[in-house]
C-alpha cells in the first residue's frame, strides 16, 4: 500500500477488528510503528498516523500514546484495549449445529494488494475498494448483537478456510461453505488467473488440508481465493438458521452491503470444513 493515509486507515481498522470480533467496544489504542525515518522522512509517517487516528476516532476510542522503532521497512498497527459485557462475549468456539454462517465483507485483499505492488493491477482499480476494506466492523457488530450470535471471528491472515476451520474445530462441528455464495472483490479471481498470488497461500492451504473436503468443481484460481489472506476482513457470524435471512437484510440496510449467508454448521463425528 503506497498511499500513506490509506495504509494507516486499513492497518488501524484491522487492529480494531479484534475487539469487535469478541463483541466489544474499543476504548484505547497505542500506535506501534516501525519506520525508516532517514529513508522515507517524517511527512509520510505523519500521514500514516493521521490515517490511523481517523479510524481510532471513528471507533470512539482514544489514542493513548505509542511506541516507535527505526526499521528498514514501514510497519504500523495498534495495540487496542476494549470493554465487553461478561455475559455477551463472542468467541469462535460457540457455533452450534444448525447455525447459518454470515460473512460481512468480500474476500481477496491479499492478492489485490500484491498485484498492485507488482503493477499488475492499476491503482485506480484498487483505490475503488479501499473504503470497503478500511470500513470498521463496528456497524456489522452492532446490528448482529440484536440477534442470537453463537459464534464470531474476523477473517484475516488465515483466509476464509483457516478461520472457518478454527470455528469448526473450536465448536466441534462441520462447517459447509457454499462457494457460489462467497463474496469476492472485483479483480481478485482475475489476478489469480494471471498468476499473481501471496506468500501466505501455501501455508494457509497446509493449515486446513487435513480437515478440508472440496466438493465444488473449482479451477485452480478459484481454489486459491479460499486461501487468500485478508487484511481488515469482515466478520464471520454464526446465528440460528431462522435468523440468518433477517440478519443479512438488516446488515445491508445498515450499509454493510456485501453481506451474504455463506454456509451452515452441521453435527459431524469429525470437525472440519467442506466447500460445496
Amino acid at each position: 500500500m503506497d498511499d500513506p493515509i490509506w495504509f494507516g486507515r486499513i492497518a488501524a481498522a484491522n487492529s480494531l477488528s479484534d475487539v469487535y470480533a469478541m463483541g466489544g467496544r474499543p476504548i484505547t489504542a497505542l500506535n506501534l510503528v516501525m519506520y525508516p525515518m532517514k529513508k522515507l522522512g517524517s511527512d509520510m509517517l505523519r500521514e500514516i498516523l493521521r490515517g490511523g487516528h481517523e479510524k481510532i476516532t471513528e471507533a470512539g476510542a482514544s489514542l493513548a500514546g505509542g511506541h516507535s522503532v527505526d526499521d528498514e521497512e514501514p510497519k504500523y498497527g495498534l495495540a487496542v484495549t476494549g470493554t465487553v459485557s461478561p455475559d455477551r462475549i463472542l468467541t469462535n468456539t460457540g457455533v452450534r449445529p444448525g447455525d447459518a454462517l454470515v460473512l460481512t465483507k468480500p474476500l481477496g485483499t491479499g492478492v489485490l494488494f500484491n498485484a498492485n505492488r507488482a503493477r499488475k493491477l492499476p491503482w485506480e482499480e484498487l483505490e475503488a475498494i479501499l473504503p470497503d476494506i478500511a470500513a470498521l466492523n463496528h456497524t456489522a457488530l452492532q446490528v448482529a448483537l440484536n440477534y442470537d450470535v453463537h459464534g464470531c471471528t474476523d477473517i484475516t491472515g488465515f483466509g476464509i478456510l483457516g478461520h472457518a476451520l478454527e470455528m469448526a474445530r473450536g465448536s466441534g462441528v462441520q462447517i459447509d461453505l457454499v462457494y457460489a455464495d462467497l463474496p469476492f472483490y472485483a479483480n481478485a479471481l482475475d489476478m489469480y488467473r494471471k498468476g499473481e498470488t501471496t506468500g501466505s497461500n501455501p501455508a494457509n492451504r497446509k493449515l486446513v488440508e487435513a480437515h478440508l473436503e472440496v466438493k465444488a468443481s473449482l479451477s485452480s484460481a478459484q481454489r486459491q481465493l479460499l486461501f487468500d489472506p485478508q487484511t481488515s476482513g469482515g466478520l464471520l457470524l454464526s446465528v440460528p438458521a431462522g435468523q440468518a435471512h433477517q440478519l443479512v437484510q438488516a446488515l445491508r440496510a445498515a450499509g454493510v452491503l456485501n453481506t451474504n449467508m455463506v454456509g451452515m454448521a452441521l453435527e459431524a463425528p469429525l470437525a472440519g470444513v467442506r466447500v460445496l
